[in-house]
């Protein structure tokens, strides 16, 4: 287990993502969800990470269903703040952001002090729990001011009372949380897509950022949405077509991995988990046998010949940390 920060709050190098769990792209079944959720438990993950924004609050109360049969103090959960969840009776589906789930409400912006409060308020009730340990500013991109002026004071102030032991934010960028690191005293941030074998973005300043600060971070986004899992003709990269330059990379870096006995994934996972910086590694999954290859690959040991051949090659940077 690895603290986040410098507060109470322990997380297992292997985290659960529980967007999937919501019907991610494609539908998912109840039975589904709990079947992962419990592969990952025997697996021993104890770290689990969700959202009102997933499928409209049913990644919450999927999330929290399955874990009501342990001990709340076996587990840690965190969840994030920004999207207020509104009744909606425009009906149809939800498949324009990404969650093939009913339109039963729509999501407004709020990083103001009330809509933190509410949203967590919110979380709570559909996760069944009376606590979370950790929250996240979500996605404050283009609510910057607010988020920094409003949000993170109101979780500042969550922490203080001990409603929540760690707070922090969660992006798919690395600049922005290297604000957040710099001016702030965040105990952890969540980095995706930005500190993987394809992207290297948050090695330049969110890293030793956080290293300095005594800041936690949890990388997610390991695959970029797919292309590291499994390079192919219709693979994705950060939910969009990979471009033809970067399949082609993917490409040269499997047949390395093949050529050392291991499977791609197992290194971009090892990647993301290399940096001092990195307490736990997170990782979505849909079903039980998802969740079996992720805690398989993460336990794989990646030879030092591979890392070597992937430097020599121009593969990867030749002071990337592995």
């Amino acid at each position: 287990m690895n603290a986040l920060g410098r507060s109470p709050v322990q997380v297992t190098g292997l985290a659960l993502g529980a967007a999937p769990l919501a019907g991610l792209f494609t539908e998912v079944t109840e039975e589904q969800a709990y079947d992962t959720v419990a592969a990952a438990w025997r697996h021993g993950v104890r770290y689990f990470d969700t959202a009102p924004h997933y499928g409209l609050g049913l990644s919450e109360r999927r999330l929290g269903a399955a874990l009501r049969e342990h001990p709340r103090s076996a587990y840690t959960v965190s969840t994030k703040v920004g999207r207020l969840l509104e009744p909606s009776p425009d009906g149809g589906d939800d498949l324009a952001h990404g969650f093939a789930v009913p339109a039963t409400h729509r999501r407004v912006w709020d990083f103001s002090a009330d809509g933190v409060r509410r949203s967590l308020d919110a979380s709570l009730e559909r996760l069944g729990l009376d606590r979370v340990d950790v929250v996240y500013l979500h996605d404050p991109d283009d609510h910057a001011e607010q988020a920094f002026r409003e949000g993170y004071p109101a979780l500042e102030k969550l922490r203080s009372e001990g409603v929540v032991g760690a707070i922090g934010a969660g992006m798919n960028q690395a600049e922005m949380l290297t604000r957040f690191v710099r001016e702030t005293d965040v105990d952890v941030v969540l980095c995706a897509g930005r500190h993987t074998l394809l992207d290297q973005r948050a090695a330049a300043e969110l890293l030793p950022a956080a290293v300095e600060r005594g800041v936690s971070v949890v990388v997610g986004g390991a695959f970029n949405s797919g292309l590291l899992a499994d390079p192919g003709p219709a693979a994705t990269y950060n939910y969009a077509p990979a471009p033809p330059e970067l399949l082609d990379k993917a490409l040269r870096m499997k047949a390395v991995a093949d050529r050392h006995g291991i499977t791609l994934r197992a290194a971009a996972l090892a990647h993301c988990a290399a940096h001092p910086a990195v307490a736990s590694v997170l990782v979505g999954a849909r079903s039980a046998a998802e969740a079996d290859d992720c805690a398989e690959q993460f336990a794989t040991p990646v030879p030092a010949a591979f890392w070597q051949e992937l430097r020599d090659t121009g593969l990867l940077p030749p002071e990337e940390p592995t």
